[in-house]
């Protein structure tokens, strides 16, 4: 643990400053991502003098089963209680414990997020606030000296802390991630009974990232039902493995696509169920500009999720087949991306954006490419901009 909260002072998360925030004005903070992307870290870091318990332990796991109330009355100020969606009734007893003494601070957090938004929503709906932990962004990897050179490495490698502070091999770190999500996790939501299936499941929407969500096609090949597929992808969001981009809702024409698209919050979990070994391969590999693509979208999603605010991303395609690979709406303005892993730039990169501008009536000034190399220059048509220098920006 010392290593870990050493290794923290070197990258400092971008939702600290929220999460201290949060503390001032909520008796209950829920912290919520994947496993492994640095929750109890953060926590035990930020608040060093608050008590710490985690339900992983089978000892404390049976004690706050069988008798909650003596289990929170060990933290007469409040504390920190992790996996707290493994026992359902502490959310009631809490709720009791916040509204008679405000001051008594609990924060919770928890892996999977369909049961512990489950309990929350039932018991402290109006007490809690709520924030996502996501792996780490390019721009705390990059503060901290740690961000590999290319976006290539970048994507393959992936941004899960253990990859960084205990340097894990990217290829033993997800095997291991892989075999502990489907082992245990799918087997407490989901009761999935085939699990290779799923695994199967899994792989094809990877062959899919960055397109657009067909759930006829995805089920098909791999021989189950739409609703099983529907109800699997649900698993694979809440889950935080998986994201859905929805299509741009302002009506430029009539006719626009209404599926939305396909990402994972991490690549290196990508590329490893793409069988992607390394660097090079990622490069050359069919899904590569939907890896690079994928790189991009999940960054800033990241880093608005670590902000405490709600992602406002979409993409925009009309039935001509037209697209913007990424709208970010902020400050009351669509803000149209291009992304291309090209590392040399091309003018013709611009002409998506130029169609845009003809419908939308926008200046070419916020509107931008992100390839794979590095730098920025103006053009008269838009903004290039190289990958590091675009995660550099804030979008809220």
């Amino acid at each position: 643990m010392i290593a870990n909260l050493y290794f923290y002072v070197m990258i400092r998360r971008e939702a600290e400053t929220r999460l201290r925030y949060l503390l001032k004005l909520f008796p209950v903070i829920t912290l919520n991502g994947p496993r492994q992307s640095g929750k109890t870290t953060l926590v035990k870091s930020v608040l060093k003098k608050m008590p710490y318990v985690s339900l992983e332990n089978p000892d404390d796991l049976e004690h706050s089963l069988l008798d909650p109330r003596g289990f929170l009355a060990r933290f007469p100020k409040g504390g920190i209680i992790d996996e707290t969606q493994r026992s359902p009734k502490l959310f009631s007893y809490i709720q009791g414990i916040v509204d008679d003494n405000p001051s008594r601070k609990f924060v919770l957090t928890g892996s999977q997020n369909f049961l512990l938004m489950q309990s929350i929503t039932q018991s402290l709906a109006g007490r809690v606030a709520i924030l996502k932990l996501l792996p780490f962004s390019v721009s705390e990897l990059d503060r901290a000296d740690q961000l590999p050179e290319t976006a290539t490495e970048a994507a393959w490698k992936g941004f899960y802390p253990p990859l960084y502070d205990r340097k894990i091999p990217p290829g033993e770190f997800y095997s291991n991630y892989l075999n502990t999500y489907v082992e245990r996790d799918l087997r407490e939501i989901l009761k999935v009974a085939n699990l290779q299936l799923f695994i199967r499941f899994l792989k094809m929407c990877a062959g899919r990232v960055g397109q657009l969500l067909n759930l006829s096609d995805i089920a098909a090949a791999t021989g189950v039902s739409v609703n099983t597929a529907k109800g699997w992808i649900s698993i694979l969001e809440t889950s935080f493995i998986v994201f859905l981009l929805p299509p741009y809702h302002r009506n430029f024409t009539r006719r626009l696509t209404k599926m939305p698209k396909l990402y994972f919050h991490d690549t290196g979990f990508l590329c490893h169920l793409l069988g992607i070994s390394d660097p090079s391969q990622a490069s050359q590999h069919f899904a590569g500009s939907g890896i690079f693509e994928n790189l991009v979208i999940a960054d800033v999603m990241k880093r608005i999720c670590h902000a405490g605010q709600i992602p406002d991303l979409y993409f925009w395609r009309d039935h001509k087949g037209k697209e913007i690979d990424l709208v970010i709406e902020s400050g009351g303005k669509a803000i149209p991306v291009e992304i291309k892993s090209a590392l040399t730039r091309n003018m013709s990169f611009f002409d998506g954006l130029d169609y845009w501008r003809k419908l939308s009536g926008d200046t070419a000034e916020e509107s931008y490419v992100v390839y794979g190399g590095t730098g920025k220059i103006k053009t008269t048509r838009g903004n290039f901009i190289g990958w590091q220098e675009f995660f550099k920006r804030k979008w809220v």
